[in-house]
């Protein structure tokens, strides 16, 4: 098989993952507290941009069968703020439940967010963070977007080149990511960080490969 006939099956494949899990996210009534008991290390799931926290229900529910509390942070809503706002809101949620010894499970955008929290205020709340698919270095694909929510993640805007600059919490935070992401063609890689490479393509479908759980689980031994 050809590389561009692979890579156009992963695009495809890619693309009716989200679109399934869209429409299930849109018609999920599950309540955030459904998961919020547990014994392990609490986990606060921060998605991506477009996204609401049950497009990552699957990870959510494995990882609470697992016994861990999992947090959402419902203000976020579709994560349509600049990052600081986002981080704002993240770490205004740790402070006020008192959480300690977080995990952060990010996806895409969400896993900006959450390097700005572990450089926040209340960065000692954080154990690490697994953030899949993010785009750490920005995407120039982000250019040719018509909104600006979109636009903020192109590698030029102050946000990601400011963000791009502060590595001191890049030695807690695990990126995973497939070699082939049609929304980041710079790719997830983050010096200092622990880099998870698979051997796939995606940007959405990644969030179901066996390595994201089994890294989770190790992060939050």
């Amino acid at each position: 098989m050809s590389g561009l006939l692979r890579r156009a099956i992963w695009w495809a494949q890619d693309y009716a993952y989200a679109a399934v899990w869209q429409v299930r996210a849109f018609g999920d009534r599950n309540r955030a507290e459904t998961y919020l008991h547990g014994a392990g290390v609490p986990i606060v799931v921060l998605p991506g941009i477009y996204e609401s926290w049950r497009f990552m229900r699957p990870l959510i529910e494995r990882t609470h069968r697992d016994g861990h509390p999992v947090h959402v942070v419902e203000p976020l809503e579709r994560n349509l703020s600049p990052i600081a706002e986002m981080a704002q809101r993240v770490s205004a949620y740790l402070a006020a439940r008192d959480l300690h010894d977080v995990v952060l499970l990010a996806h895409s955008k969400g896993g900006l967010a959450g390097k700005l929290v572990m450089l926040g205020p209340e960065a000692g709340r954080v154990r690490g963070m697994l953030a899949v698919a993010t785009p750490f270095g920005g995407s120039r694909y982000a250019r040719m977007m018509l909104t600006r929510s979109l636009r903020a993640l192109s590698p030029r805007h102050p946000s990601i080149a400011a963000l791009s600059a502060q590595r001191q919490a890049n030695a807690r935070i695990v990126s995973v990511y497939a070699r082939f992401d049609p929304h980041i063609p710079e790719g997830s890689e983050l010096p200092g960080a622990k880099n998870v490479p698979l051997d796939t393509g995606g940007h959405f479908r990644v969030l179901a490969h066996p390595r994201v759980m089994a890294e989770l689980a190790a992060l939050a031994a």
